[in-house]
């Protein structure tokens, strides 16, 4: 099993809320991991 983890990126964070939006009727709960998937997509970006 390969232990590395791939980066988050702002595509996958973005197919993450996209669900998340659909299940809330538009919107993503502050604190979802949603939320966090985007914030973790900017930092990895602003890292690069």
């Amino acid at each position: 099993m390969a232990t590395e983890k791939a980066p988050m990126t702002k595509d996958a964070a973005r197919r993450i809320q996209k669900a998340t939006a659909k299940k809330y009727d538009g919107k993503v709960p502050k604190g979802s991991w949603a939320a966090k998937a985007m914030s973790l997509a900017a930092h990895n970006e602003n890292k690069t």
